[in-house]
């Protein structure tokens, strides 16, 4: 393990129970979101 330097730890070693999610996935539903909002914007202006 190597050592930690310049006061930097290193948190979450263990691997946690839970969705594994990758983080391309979580920014291309937020892509998609972004889209939708605007596009539901146009379609439907106030």
């Amino acid at each position: 393990m190597p050592a930690t330097g310049a006061g930097l730890l290193r948190f979450f070693e263990e691997e946690t129970k839970g969705i594994k999610l990758r983080p391309q996935l979580i920014l291309l539903a937020g892509g998609l979101l972004i889209a939708l909002v605007l596009l539901l914007r146009v379609l439907f202006p106030i």
